[in-house]
């Protein structure tokens, strides 16, 4: 038991029944600035979010991801599109790597939707071709990987999208 005279060491929540008062209500006008339009701040905001996404990052070498080269064979790779399947083999997931050598030579990883696709043949060569033309590529090189096998799983969720797959 607790006698009056002994101190506490520690501090109670309030009981359930017990009132206690409640903190302030957030206002807008708190949030709002009176000097401002909304358009205005919607305007400065807007302004914001595209200087944001349009900064390419410091630092970062023309070979490696966000660089101007790897991103220049990416967007080549983007335009091979699967015979079967209406997407382009980027986004199907089917490319596992690109690398980008001192030399600019680009080195490819990838794979097929099976052993036994149709483009088996073609396929590896078309994206070796297509890498090899974007400028500043000296020479590609394309690996075709079978593990990990390719599933649906790999795809992007724009390649799930126009599937109809979300």
């Amino acid at each position: 038991m607790n006698k009056p005279s002994e101190e506490k060491d520690f501090v109670a929540a309030p009981a359930p029944n017990e009132v206690v008062g409640k903190p302030p209500r957030a206002r807008v006008s708190d949030a709002v600035d009176p000097d401002e339009s909304p358009r205005e701040t919607l305007e400065r905001k807007r302004d914001y979010l595209e200087g944001f996404l349009q900064k390419k990052p410091e630092g970062i070498g023309s070979g490696e991801p966000g660089g101007e080269l790897y991103e220049a064979v990416v967007a080549a790779l983007k335009e091979i599109y699967d015979p079967e399947i209406p997407v382009n083999i980027y986004d199907l997931g089917l490319i596992y790597g690109v690398e980008i050598t001192g030399e600019s030579d680009a080195i490819i990883t990838m794979t097929l939707t099976t052993p036994h696709c149709p483009v088996a043949e073609s396929m590896p060569g078309e994206v070796e071709l297509r890498a090899a033309s974007v400028p500043g590529v000296r020479d590609a090189e394309v690996n075709l990987v079978w593990d990990p096998p390719w599933g649906p799983d790999k795809m992007s969720d724009e390649a799930r999208l126009e599937l109809g797959m979300l």
